[in-house]
Protein backbone atom coordinates (compact mmCIF):
# COMPACT_ATOMS: atom_id res chain seq x y z
CA UNK A 1 0.00 0.00 0.00
CA UNK A 2 1.03 3.66 -0.27
CA UNK A 3 2.42 3.55 -3.79
CA UNK A 4 1.85 7.22 -4.53
CA UNK A 5 0.28 10.16 -2.68
CA UNK A 6 -3.47 9.61 -2.73
CA UNK A 7 -3.12 5.92 -3.73
CA UNK A 8 -3.08 4.18 -1.00
CA UNK A 9 -5.82 -17.88 0.76
CA UNK A 10 -3.95 -20.57 -0.21
CA UNK A 11 -6.77 -22.72 1.26
CA UNK A 12 -6.02 -26.09 -0.22
CA UNK A 13 -3.44 -28.19 1.56
CA UNK A 14 -1.55 -28.77 -1.65
CA UNK A 15 -1.30 -25.06 -2.32
CA UNK A 16 -0.23 -24.36 1.23
CA UNK A 17 2.47 -27.00 1.06
CA UNK A 18 3.78 -25.48 -2.16
CA UNK A 19 3.99 -22.04 -0.59
CA UNK A 20 5.93 -23.42 2.39
CA UNK A 21 8.34 -25.23 0.09
CA UNK A 22 9.06 -22.05 -1.82
CA UNK A 23 9.22 -19.75 1.19
CA UNK A 24 11.45 -21.92 3.37
CA UNK A 25 14.69 -23.18 1.87
CA UNK A 26 16.14 -26.60 2.80
CA UNK A 27 18.34 -26.79 5.89
CA UNK A 28 21.20 -28.49 4.04
CA UNK A 29 22.30 -26.39 1.06
CA UNK A 30 24.69 -27.64 -1.57
CA UNK A 31 28.35 -26.65 -1.00
CA UNK A 32 29.30 -23.20 -2.23
CA UNK A 33 32.08 -20.69 -1.65
CA UNK A 34 31.72 -18.81 1.62
CA UNK A 35 30.60 -15.18 1.27
CA UNK A 36 33.43 -12.68 1.25
CA UNK A 37 34.68 -11.11 4.45
CA UNK A 38 32.76 -7.98 5.29
CA UNK A 39 29.52 -9.33 3.89
CA UNK A 40 26.13 -8.90 5.46
CA UNK A 41 23.79 -11.59 6.84
CA UNK A 42 23.90 -14.80 4.84
CA UNK A 43 20.92 -16.53 3.25
CA UNK A 44 21.35 -20.31 2.94
CA UNK A 45 19.52 -21.94 0.05
CA UNK A 46 19.61 -25.21 -1.86
CA UNK A 47 21.59 -23.34 -4.52
CA UNK A 48 24.27 -22.22 -2.08
CA UNK A 49 24.74 -19.18 0.12
CA UNK A 50 24.42 -15.50 -0.69
CA UNK A 51 25.20 -12.45 1.45
CA UNK A 52 22.33 -10.00 1.83
CA UNK A 53 24.15 -6.76 0.99
CA UNK A 54 27.60 -5.70 2.24
CA UNK A 55 28.31 -5.41 5.96
CA UNK A 56 28.28 -1.59 5.76
CA UNK A 57 24.87 -1.46 4.06
CA UNK A 58 22.31 0.63 6.01
CA UNK A 59 20.18 -2.48 6.63
CA UNK A 60 23.15 -4.07 8.40
CA UNK A 61 24.22 -1.00 10.38
CA UNK A 62 24.51 -1.17 14.17
CA UNK A 63 22.55 1.88 15.36
CA UNK A 64 22.68 1.15 19.09
CA UNK A 65 25.11 4.02 19.74
CA UNK A 66 23.63 6.63 17.42
CA UNK A 67 21.95 9.71 18.96
CA UNK A 68 18.21 9.88 19.48
CA UNK A 69 16.46 11.87 16.77
CA UNK A 70 15.50 15.39 17.94
CA UNK A 71 11.92 14.72 16.78
CA UNK A 72 11.73 11.27 18.32
CA UNK A 73 9.04 12.13 20.88
CA UNK A 74 6.77 13.61 18.20
CA UNK A 75 7.25 10.66 15.86
CA UNK A 76 6.55 8.07 18.56
CA UNK A 77 3.49 9.97 19.79
CA UNK A 78 2.05 10.31 16.28
CA UNK A 79 2.35 6.56 15.68
CA UNK A 80 1.07 5.62 19.13
CA UNK A 81 2.82 5.54 22.51
CA UNK A 82 0.43 2.93 23.88
CA UNK A 83 0.05 0.90 20.70
CA UNK A 84 1.86 -2.46 20.68
CA UNK A 85 4.39 -3.96 18.33
CA UNK A 86 2.54 -6.27 15.98
CA UNK A 87 4.29 -9.27 14.36
CA UNK A 88 2.81 -9.28 10.85
CA UNK A 89 4.09 -12.80 10.19
CA UNK A 90 3.95 -16.32 11.57
CA UNK A 91 2.46 -19.62 10.45
CA UNK A 92 -0.94 -19.31 8.75
CA UNK A 93 -3.49 -16.50 8.55
CA UNK A 94 -6.80 -16.74 6.70
CA UNK A 95 -5.71 -19.96 5.05
CA UNK A 96 -2.43 -18.62 3.61
CA UNK A 97 1.16 -18.48 4.91
CA UNK A 98 1.35 -15.47 7.23
CA UNK A 99 3.93 -12.94 6.11
CA UNK A 100 5.86 -11.99 2.99
CA UNK A 101 7.22 -15.12 1.28
CA UNK A 102 10.25 -15.34 -0.96
CA UNK A 103 11.83 -17.87 -3.29
CA UNK A 104 15.47 -18.51 -4.18
CA UNK A 105 16.36 -19.51 -7.73
CA UNK A 106 19.49 -21.01 -9.23
CA UNK A 107 21.24 -21.08 -12.59
CA UNK A 108 19.00 -21.66 -15.55
CA UNK A 109 15.90 -20.06 -14.11
CA UNK A 110 13.92 -18.68 -17.04
CA UNK A 111 13.51 -14.90 -17.17
CA UNK A 112 10.09 -13.58 -18.03
CA UNK A 113 8.69 -10.17 -19.01
CA UNK A 114 6.91 -7.96 -16.49
CA UNK A 115 4.62 -5.04 -17.33
CA UNK A 116 4.27 -2.26 -14.76
CA UNK A 117 1.60 0.27 -13.82
CA UNK A 118 4.37 2.63 -12.65
CA UNK A 119 6.83 1.82 -15.40
CA UNK A 120 8.68 5.14 -15.09
CA UNK A 121 9.98 4.14 -11.64
CA UNK A 122 10.36 0.39 -12.20
CA UNK A 123 13.30 -1.69 -13.43
CA UNK A 124 12.33 -3.29 -16.72
CA UNK A 125 13.85 -6.73 -16.29
CA UNK A 126 13.14 -9.43 -17.45
CA UNK A 127 12.78 -11.09 -14.05
CA UNK A 128 13.72 -14.71 -13.15
CA UNK A 129 10.34 -15.50 -11.61
CA UNK A 130 9.15 -19.11 -11.45
CA UNK A 131 5.56 -19.57 -12.65
CA UNK A 132 4.62 -20.90 -9.19
CA UNK A 133 6.44 -18.20 -7.19
CA UNK A 134 4.69 -17.55 -3.85
CA UNK A 135 2.57 -14.40 -3.66
CA UNK A 136 2.06 -12.54 -0.39
CA UNK A 137 -1.36 -13.54 0.92
CA UNK A 138 -1.82 -16.29 -1.67
CA UNK A 139 -2.98 -16.25 -5.32
CA UNK A 140 -6.37 -14.72 -4.49
CA UNK A 141 -5.10 -12.04 -2.09
CA UNK A 142 -6.25 -8.44 -2.36
CA UNK A 143 -3.34 -6.92 -0.41
CA UNK A 144 0.16 -5.87 -1.44
CA UNK A 145 0.84 -9.16 -3.25
CA UNK A 146 4.62 -8.89 -3.05
CA UNK A 147 6.71 -11.39 -4.98
CA UNK A 148 10.36 -11.63 -3.91
CA UNK A 149 12.98 -13.62 -5.83
CA UNK A 150 16.63 -14.07 -4.86
CA UNK A 151 18.88 -15.03 -7.78
CA UNK A 152 21.59 -16.86 -5.83
CA UNK A 153 24.31 -17.27 -8.51
CA UNK A 154 23.60 -13.80 -9.88
CA UNK A 155 23.53 -12.23 -6.39
CA UNK A 156 20.51 -10.16 -7.33
CA UNK A 157 17.20 -9.46 -5.61
CA UNK A 158 14.08 -9.06 -7.76
CA UNK A 159 10.92 -7.66 -6.15
CA UNK A 160 7.39 -6.92 -7.37
CA UNK A 161 4.47 -5.09 -5.79
CA UNK A 162 0.86 -6.01 -6.66
CA UNK A 163 2.08 -8.91 -8.78
CA UNK A 164 -0.16 -11.16 -10.86
CA UNK A 165 0.65 -13.83 -13.46
CA UNK A 166 0.03 -12.53 -16.96
CA UNK A 167 0.34 -15.01 -19.81
CA UNK A 168 3.96 -16.07 -20.11
CA UNK A 169 5.05 -13.34 -17.68
CA UNK A 170 3.73 -11.12 -14.91
CA UNK A 171 2.14 -7.74 -14.42
CA UNK A 172 2.76 -5.59 -11.33
CA UNK A 173 2.27 -2.16 -9.86
CA UNK A 174 6.00 -1.58 -9.55
CA UNK A 175 9.23 -3.53 -9.42
CA UNK A 176 12.88 -3.17 -8.54
CA UNK A 177 16.14 -5.06 -8.99
CA UNK A 178 18.86 -4.82 -6.32
CA UNK A 179 22.49 -5.91 -6.58
CA UNK A 180 23.18 -7.77 -3.31
CA UNK A 181 26.89 -6.93 -3.54
CA UNK A 182 26.28 -3.17 -3.72
CA UNK A 183 25.00 -0.35 -1.50
CA UNK A 184 23.56 1.57 -4.45
CA UNK A 185 20.18 3.14 -3.70
CA UNK A 186 17.21 3.76 -5.98
CA UNK A 187 17.27 7.11 -7.82
CA UNK A 188 16.02 9.98 -5.65
CA UNK A 189 12.22 10.16 -5.81
CA UNK A 190 11.79 6.60 -7.06
CA UNK A 191 9.68 3.95 -5.41
CA UNK A 192 10.48 0.21 -5.55
CA UNK A 193 8.26 -2.73 -4.63
CA UNK A 194 7.89 -0.82 -1.36
CA UNK A 195 6.58 2.71 -0.89
CA UNK A 196 9.86 4.01 0.56
CA UNK A 197 11.96 2.83 -2.38
CA UNK A 198 13.64 0.24 -0.17
CA UNK A 199 14.15 -3.47 -0.82
CA UNK A 200 11.68 -5.64 1.12
CA UNK A 201 13.61 -8.86 1.63
CA UNK A 202 16.47 -7.62 3.87
CA UNK A 203 13.93 -6.30 6.38
CA UNK A 204 12.09 -9.57 6.87
CA UNK A 205 12.24 -11.42 10.18
CA UNK A 206 13.27 -14.95 9.17
CA UNK A 207 12.82 -18.18 11.13
CA UNK A 208 16.32 -19.43 10.32
CA UNK A 209 17.91 -16.36 11.89
CA UNK A 210 15.69 -16.13 14.94
CA UNK A 211 15.25 -19.77 15.95
CA UNK A 212 18.20 -21.57 14.38
CA UNK A 213 20.98 -18.94 14.43
CA UNK A 214 19.49 -17.13 17.45
CA UNK A 215 20.60 -13.75 16.15
CA UNK A 216 19.11 -11.05 13.93
CA UNK A 217 21.92 -9.11 12.25
CA UNK A 218 19.96 -6.49 10.33
CA UNK A 219 17.19 -3.94 10.66
CA UNK A 220 13.59 -5.09 10.32
CA UNK A 221 10.89 -3.60 8.11
CA UNK A 222 7.89 -1.90 9.71
CA UNK A 223 4.84 0.13 8.73
CA UNK A 224 2.67 2.88 10.20
CA UNK A 225 -0.72 4.27 9.15
CA UNK A 226 0.27 7.92 8.66
CA UNK A 227 3.52 9.30 7.28
CA UNK A 228 4.71 12.70 6.15
CA UNK A 229 5.74 13.89 2.70
CA UNK A 230 9.42 13.23 3.22
CA UNK A 231 12.05 10.54 3.49
CA UNK A 232 15.41 9.82 5.11
CA UNK A 233 18.10 7.82 3.31
CA UNK A 234 18.29 4.92 2.51
CA UNK A 235 14.65 5.57 1.56
CA UNK A 236 14.20 7.41 -1.74
CA UNK A 237 10.43 7.99 -1.92
CA UNK A 238 7.54 9.32 0.14
CA UNK A 239 3.91 8.20 -0.05
CA UNK A 240 1.96 10.99 1.61
CA UNK A 241 0.63 14.48 0.91
CA UNK A 242 0.91 15.57 4.55
CA UNK A 243 3.50 18.22 5.47
CA UNK A 244 2.96 17.59 9.19
CA UNK A 245 6.54 17.30 10.46
CA UNK A 246 5.38 15.46 13.56
CA UNK A 247 4.51 12.47 11.40
CA UNK A 248 7.30 9.98 10.66
CA UNK A 249 9.03 10.08 7.26
CA UNK A 250 9.82 7.03 5.16
CA UNK A 251 13.20 5.57 6.05
CA UNK A 252 12.94 6.56 9.71
CA UNK A 253 15.01 4.24 11.90
CA UNK A 254 13.50 3.24 15.24
CA UNK A 255 15.12 1.07 17.91
CA UNK A 256 14.10 -0.56 21.19
CA UNK A 257 15.45 1.37 24.16
CA UNK A 258 18.67 -0.11 25.52
CA UNK A 259 17.34 -0.50 29.07
CA UNK A 260 14.24 -2.45 28.04
CA UNK A 261 14.19 -5.77 29.92
CA UNK A 262 13.87 -8.67 27.47
CA UNK A 263 14.68 -11.46 29.93
CA UNK A 264 11.05 -12.42 30.57
CA UNK A 265 10.26 -13.02 26.91
CA UNK A 266 10.33 -16.47 25.27
CA UNK A 267 13.42 -17.26 23.16
CA UNK A 268 12.24 -16.23 19.70
CA UNK A 269 10.70 -12.97 20.89
CA UNK A 270 13.77 -12.14 22.94
CA UNK A 271 16.06 -12.68 19.94
CA UNK A 272 13.95 -10.32 17.85
CA UNK A 273 13.90 -7.68 20.58
CA UNK A 274 17.65 -7.82 21.12
CA UNK A 275 18.04 -7.32 17.37
CA UNK A 276 15.79 -4.27 17.60
CA UNK A 277 18.10 -2.78 20.22
CA UNK A 278 21.14 -3.12 17.98
CA UNK A 279 19.83 -2.71 14.43
CA UNK A 280 16.37 -1.23 14.91
CA UNK A 281 13.75 -1.17 12.17
CA UNK A 282 13.19 0.93 9.06
CA UNK A 283 9.88 2.55 8.12
CA UNK A 284 9.11 1.21 4.66
CA UNK A 285 5.40 1.60 3.90
CA UNK A 286 2.00 2.84 5.02
CA UNK A 287 0.14 0.07 6.85
CA UNK A 288 -0.71 -0.98 10.38
CA UNK A 289 0.97 0.96 13.19
CA UNK A 290 4.12 -0.75 14.49
CA UNK A 291 3.55 -3.76 12.20
CA UNK A 292 6.83 -5.69 11.85
CA UNK A 293 7.34 -7.72 8.67
CA UNK A 294 8.60 -11.27 8.43
CA UNK A 295 8.62 -14.35 6.24
CA UNK A 296 6.12 -17.13 6.92
CA UNK A 297 7.32 -20.46 8.29
CA UNK A 298 5.37 -23.50 9.47
CA UNK A 299 7.59 -23.81 12.55
CA UNK A 300 7.09 -20.31 13.97
CA UNK A 301 5.55 -20.32 17.43
CA UNK A 302 2.70 -17.83 17.02
CA UNK A 303 2.26 -17.79 20.79
CA UNK A 304 5.86 -16.70 21.27
CA UNK A 305 5.65 -14.10 18.52
CA UNK A 306 2.49 -12.63 20.04
CA UNK A 307 4.41 -11.78 23.22
CA UNK A 308 6.03 -9.00 21.18
CA UNK A 309 2.76 -7.14 21.72
CA UNK A 310 3.91 -6.45 25.29
CA UNK A 311 6.24 -3.85 23.78
CA UNK A 312 4.57 -0.46 23.35
CA UNK A 313 5.48 2.58 21.29
CA UNK A 314 6.78 4.32 24.40
CA UNK A 315 9.46 1.61 24.67
CA UNK A 316 10.92 2.71 21.33
CA UNK A 317 12.90 5.72 20.16
CA UNK A 318 13.72 7.19 16.76
CA UNK A 319 17.37 7.35 15.73
CA UNK A 320 19.08 10.23 13.95
CA UNK A 321 20.49 8.70 10.75
CA UNK A 322 20.51 11.69 8.42
CA UNK A 323 18.68 14.63 6.95
CA UNK A 324 15.03 14.74 5.97
CA UNK A 325 14.36 15.13 2.24
CA UNK A 326 11.16 16.99 1.41
CA UNK A 327 11.83 18.34 -2.10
Amino acid sequence: MGRRPGILGLSALAGLALAWALAAEPAAPVPSPAPAAGSGPVLKTRFGEVAVFPADNPWNQDVSKLPVHPNSADYIKSIGETKPLHPDFGTVYNGAPNGIPYVAVGPGQARVPVTFEYADESDKGPYPIPPDAPIEGGPKADGDRHVLVIDVPGKKLYELFSARPDGAGWKAGSGAIFDLTSNKLRPAGWTSADAAGLPVFPGLTRYEEVVEQKEVRHALRFTVKRTQRGYISPATHWASKSKDRKLPPMGLRVRLKADYDTTKFPPSARTILEGLKKYGMLLADNGGDWFISGAPHEKWSDDELNTLKRVKGSDLEAVDTGKLVTE
